[in-house]
């Protein structure tokens, strides 16, 4: 298996055992929260990696004191889930406590999951911002498609409620989040400065050096990279076959205004992407072709 899709799974397995650590809280009501005023802006919280990946507790920390912190995640890791939403069995909310003067749930389903319940169930309304992450391992390029990450900031968009996913490029859980942190907390300073787009979505991703090396942030397109993928055969005992994904990144666009580049070279990348997937160039030259 490749050093990549090692990490994902070291990850994965990582954040399961923290998982089995969280302090459960039964019924609403029963969290401590402090008061704010009516004012403050509401700030959901989710991830993929469970509510309890020391990244969604960083990205908590880092944004506490800038409103309402509510916090609605997985209680499990939901890693390379996309945008799937749980339609065959029914899904549960506990609420759990994660850090002072933040009221926080897990939810059985996935990322997507989340922001739905949070709006319908928990806020009985749109938050003023969603925030997604901080996820163990990049989102960057093609990752997006695949992400519970930015697909949970993306269904955020879809409701109208502006969104950002963040993404540290380290899968450790003994990862190093204070310049992530530094860096998610300008970001959103800045984007609840003033109203914006209800369908704003952000993709960032932090390169993983120390803060004193970060070179910035930057605002770029999507790389046009992806996995070139294998299947790792295998038998199991009883000789029947098996298979473990296998792959390499690759990196087919070499222009400097992509997020790989960015992050390559130790800047903050900020992606603004969107929930249209409409080809409009190819869309015009279709018109053409089927004109009757």
């Amino acid at each position: 298996m490749t050093k990549f899709f090692s990490n994902i799974l070291l990850a994965f397995l990582g954040i399961r055992q923290i998982m089995l650590t969280f302090t459960i809280i039964n019924g609403p009501g029963s969290m401590a929260v402090s008061k704010r005023s009516k004012k403050d802006p509401v700030i959901l919280i989710t991830n993929d990696d469970g509510v309890m990946a020391p990244g969604i507790l960083n990205l908590a920390e880092a944004v506490k004191d800038l409103g309402k912190i509510i916090i609605v995640a997985p209680d499990k890791p939901q890693s390379g889930m996309g945008h799937a939403i749980t339609i065959g069995s029914p899904l549960r909310l506990q609420q759990v406590h994660l850090i002072d003067g933040a009221e926080a749930w897990s939810c059985s389903g996935t990322p997507v999951d989340c922001v739905k319940l949070a709006v319908d169930k928990i806020l009985h309304g749109k938050p003023d911002i969603c925030l997604s992450g901080i996820n163990h391992g990049p989102n960057h390029s093609i990752n997006v498609i695949y992400s519970g990450t930015m697909s949970a900031a993306s269904e955020a968009s879809i409701e109208s409620i502006p969104s950002i996913g963040f993404s540290l490029l380290d899968y450790s859980m003994e990862a190093d989040f204070s310049a992530a942190r530094k860096y998610a907390r300008i970001i959103v300073e800045r984007i609840l400065r003033k109203k914006q787009d209800k369908h704003l979505c952000l993709n960032v991703n932090f390169p993983a050096v120390d803060e004193s090396l970060i070179s910035g942030i930057k605002v770029c397109r999507q790389a046009y990279a992806k996995y070139e993928e294998d299947f790792d055969e295998r038998k199991d005992p009883t000789g029947k076959k098996y298979y473990w994904l296998t792959g390499a990144f690759v990196n087919f666009d070499k222009g400097k205004d992509t997020d790989v580049w960015a992050l390559n070279n130790n800047y903050v990348s900020v992606v603004p992407v969107q929930f249209d997937l409409t080809n409009y160039e190819q869309k015009t030259k279709l018109e053409k072709t089927f004109k009757l």
